[in-house]
């Protein structure tokens, strides 16, 4: 998995902005849901389970867990700034189809 300077750069401000530790992670995740069979989710939290898989790029750590490192094992996470606002992206090349958004998948 391959988590850009530019995800690192944004994550370490959000988790700044909200008063967070060092120790705060972005954690990726994959489940049911959404359009095409499979969703994306982000969130921030400290907890780092035995079995997550840590990518770490510019002193911040991107997480995973081990059901959902089977499906993003090849992706990118990245931050993009656009006309359509700012969000974090995964490009997943496993992916076989995705909605218009991004947020959504299938195998």
């Amino acid at each position: 998995m391959i988590f850009t300077e530019a995800a690192a750069k944004r994550a370490k401000e959000i988790i700044k902005e909200n008063g967070e530790t060092i120790d705060t992670k972005l954690r990726v995740f994959v489940e049911g849901g959404g359009c095409h069979g499979f969703s994306y989710g982000f969130g921030f939290e400290k907890n780092v389970l035995d079995d997550d898989t840590i990518t770490e790029t510019d002193g911040v750590s991107l997480v995973v867990d081990s059901m959902s490192i089977m499906y993003l094992e090849t992706a990118t996470v990245d931050f993009v700034s656009s006309m359509h606002g700012d969000r974090f992206t995964i490009d997943n090349p496993s992916a076989t189809t995705t909605c218009g958004c991004g947020s959504s998948f299938s195998l």
